[in-house]
């Protein structure tokens, strides 16, 4: 292990809200061991910005790791050439034009159909009635899994995303994990003969298109999944309920001297969906007066960068005129996201305009409780509208 400080954490607080435990450690212990979690976590986002793109020193090829483990060596867990090509075969399903031109009209559909189910009804939850299924709409799409139903996609993906956070070893949560994948598995063996004979613009059609194995075009499936589900969902919720708790923010974007888009920047600043990136450490380095060693396991916190105070004034205010171009929510490095041009126009093009469009007068009706620090969101989101 580094030779970092230590700093022993509370993993119920840290779940509940990690905010105070990282300003605190952003303050006195910016690159600090955590025993409870095995890892050394780096807090300040200027390290993480420049530690991120050594990918020879903090590697996100993690043979040993739990994403790899459970689901696969995605390109997420490849470095350099390997990760670069497998990025490059699966662009076509994602790239900003694809993403306007083809995805955008097909996401509008779906979210309109489930408002439309909605809207007489009069009140929801917006997690699991409007945020879960729209993501997951989209995402059947976007992957090609389309005979999956939105159940079935948030329930994988939160099973996932539950067994990559699952560094304590519970066995049922690595369990559950499991039969989520051979479930996705399951799926993609349905649609592999549709998508060979008559290609589309999903994943997994230009994967399989694109040369790429099986085996990997399963794993980047479920990196896709992982994270194309549980975080749309968890922000369209979240930035809705922060935007109607600060009304004088959805008044900026009423007015036109705001938009959804600012909106989303800033929420995924202060409410980062995705807390944390994985690395290994592949040669022994020193980093501010740390040692790490080979093999050690480090965290980059996104979620503290996020709140980095030398970046941001106020960082714990959801301020949408803020200037959020320091921000890293999404990564910062040859990681970066792949699907963040799909997650920014389902959110802030789709779901979040026809949310207040439709829903009149849109109001909550109980309190809000967050959940988690590798990612976070929203439990329930109680609202109601006037019909």
């Amino acid at each position: 292990m580094s030779n970092a400080p230590v700093t022993n954490l509370d993993l119920a607080d840290f779940t509940a809200d990690p905010y105070p435990a990282l300003a605190k450690m952003r303050a006195e212990a910016p690159i600090t061991y955590v025993p409870q979690l095995g890892a050394t976590l780096i807090n300040r986002r200027d390290e993480i910005h420049t530690q991120e793109k050594r990918t020879d020193v903090f590697s996100s090829l993690q043979p040993d790791g739990l994403m790899t483990q459970l689901m696969g060596q995605n390109m997420m867990r490849k470095e350099g050439a390997e990760h670069m090509a497998e990025r490059k075969v699966l662009f076509p399903a994602l790239s900003p034009r694809t993403v306007a031109q083809h995805w955008k009209p097909i996401f509008e559909n779906a979210a309109l159909s489930i408002l439309s189910d909605l809207i007489p009804k009069g009140k929801c939850d917006l997690v699991t009635d409007f945020a879960m299924p729209v993501s997951a709409e989209a995402l059947k799409a976007v992957t090609g899994l389309t005979h999956m139903t939105a159940a079935e996609m948030d329930n994988v993906s939160q099973a996932m995303i539950n067994g990559c956070a699952n560094y304590a070893g519970d066995a049922e949560t690595k369990a559950l994990c499991h039969e989520a994948t051979a479930l996705i598995d399951a799926h993609i063996d349905a649609r592999l003969p549709e998508v060979k004979t008559s290609p589309d613009q999903s994943a997994l059609s230009v994967q399989i298109a694109g040369g790429l194995g099986l085996e990997a075009t399963r794993a980047n499936i479920k990196l896709i999944i992982s994270g194309g589900q549980n975080e749309p969902r968890d922000v369209i919720a979240g930035s809705i309920w922060a935007l109607l708790k600060h009304p004088e923010q959805m008044e900026l974007i009423n007015k036109g001297d705001a938009t959804f888009g600012d909106a989303f920047a800033e929420y995924t600043r202060w409410n980062s969906p995705i807390g944390m990136s994985p690395r290994r450490i592949a040669r022994r380095d020193t980093v501010s007066g740390v040692i790490f060693e080979p093999e050690d396991r480090v965290f980059l916190m996104f979620s503290s960068a996020c709140r980095d105070e030398k970046h941001f004034e106020n960082p714990d205010v959801f301020d949408i005129a803020r200037d959020t171009q320091s921000a890293i929510s999404f990564g910062a490095g040859p990681h970066f996201c792949a699907g963040a041009a799909t997650a920014r126009c389902l959110i802030t093009e789709v779901a979040l305009p026809l949310a207040f469009k439709h829903m009149k007068n849109l109001r909550l009706t109980g309190e809000v409780l967050f959940t988690g620090w590798a990612f976070r969101g929203p439990v329930s989101v109680p609202v109601e509208w006037d019909n």
